[in-house]
């Protein structure tokens, strides 16, 4: 097949949940002997309009992101010039769509007419948008607020109902799509996502000791780690509340946080309300080479998500690093951890609700043989269940089947 993946993000860097799943697709659907090509818009990281990553051919059309008007008009007008020019000299046999407004310049398109085209939805782009930008308080901003939410509503309406069929990540996102835009079930494939088997893999006991050594972690306390955005969806607050609200109870603990984001500097003065500076680390973001050795010297993971986890990457990542995981009743994770362990799961997203967790499991940790029993039935579960592999063999035969 020629398949061309039309998206609003980029596999020249992999710095999130949607670009980790788009690279992991183009990538494995190449190698499975398909020609892949994806269409995205040019940022600020790009050098030039036309990359080769992995025998994957991406090209960028230009954005003029002076406001929401010119973004929208020159990625419509931009995003549909490309895809034509790339249809007339490639011929696809499917378009897939990961994300809206690259979506809406190909269905624009007159060559897009009578194409076998499927829509990947990783989450709601108007909740996204919702959960990202606060509402302002002047009239004229609240105005604008909700022309912004409707407009990236109608778009994604607009890719949805042009797609033969659509891919979710979770029954998660399914319902969404019902709720929100009255998509039926019969129209929704749910292909899960996955985690790559070969590069996150558990460590043992000495080999963690040395890898806590080299990346300057202590190496005698039971260590929580988490790694996100640092945005409010994303609980971190709460995480650190937790913590710091139960440090007598876990006198032997470290909280390693990583990523980046606007409330890096609110969660440092979280940690310095609760006298626990000695006992969090903010690493920043973590590069894609050195994301595996986190998982593999930590104890266990946590996933504090507020709203809108549709499946959770970081989850399956984890599990396959052979760390247990702590996560909120949210979404894909109530999914994933609820299949693996459901004691696992907080009772509601609250601080208090963390702590109680964090607390006993830290004690489970810190008496007994919790670790190495728990670490290898999570290895098994992200074998059974999550592999890209698997993800991408799902994906082509629902592409064939819509040829």
């Amino acid at each position: 097949m020629k398949i061309l993946l039309a998206a609003d993000v980029s596999i020249h860097k992999v710095i999130g949940g949607a670009e980790r799943v788009l690279y992991e697709q183009a990538v494995r659907l190449k190698q499975m002997g398909h020609e892949v090509h994806v269409i995205t818009r040019m940022d600020d990281e790009h050098a030039d309009a036309h990359e080769l990553i992995e025998g994957v051919e991406e090209w960028r059309y230009n954005v003029d992101q002076s406001n929401p008007v010119t973004y929208f008009n020159s990625s419509k007008k931009n995003c549909q010039a490309l895809f034509e020019v790339l249809q007339k000299k490639i011929s696809f046999d499917i378009v897939n769509f990961h994300q809206p407004f690259t979506a809406l310049g190909i269905l624009n398109s007159p060559s897009s007419a009578g194409m076998p085209c499927v829509y990947t939805c990783h989450s709601l782009a108007f909740e996204e948008y919702i959960s990202r930008n606060p509402k302002s308080e002047s009239t004229l901003g609240s105005i604008k607020y909700q022309i912004n939410v409707l407009a990236r509503k109608l778009i994604e309406k607009k890719g949805l109902n042009g797609s033969q069929r659509i891919i979710v990540l979770s029954d998660f996102t399914r319902d969404k799509l019902k709720k929100s835009h009255n998509i039926g079930a019969a129209k929704v494939e749910i292909i899960p996502g996955g985690g790559d088997l070969e590069k996150f893999t558990p460590a043992g006991r000495d080999e963690k000791a040395l890898i806590r050594r080299s990346l300057g972690l202590p190496e005698d306390k039971t260590i929580f780690f988490t790694v996100r955005n640092l945005v409010a969806r994303m609980g971190i607050d709460n995480l650190v509340t937790a913590f710091g609200e139960s440090r007598d109870g876990l006198e032997n603990a470290f909280l390693v946080i990583g990523g980046k984001g606007v409330l890096l500097e609110e969660l440092q003065r979280l940690v310095e309300k609760y006298n626990i500076a000695d006992r969090v680390l903010f690493t920043g973001f973590i590069a894609e080479e050195e994301l595996p050795d986190y998982y593999r010297c930590s104890d266990i993971f946590v996933l504090p998500t507020k709203e809108l986890e549709g499946f959770g990457l970081v989850t399956v990542e984890a599990l396959a690093s052979g760390l247990p995981v702590l996560g909120t009743p949210i979404g894909g994770t109530l999914e994933i951890i609820g299949k693996f362990d459901p004691r696992m799961l907080f009772a509601d997203t609250s601080a208090f609700a963390i702590a109680e967790k964090l607390v006993e499991y830290y004690f489970l940790i810190e008496e007994g043989n919790f670790l190495e029993d728990k670490s290898a039935a999570a290895r098994r579960f992200a074998e059974t269940n999550y592999s890209w592999d698997r993800n991408a063999e799902l994906t082509e035969k629902l592409f064939l089947s819509v040829i």
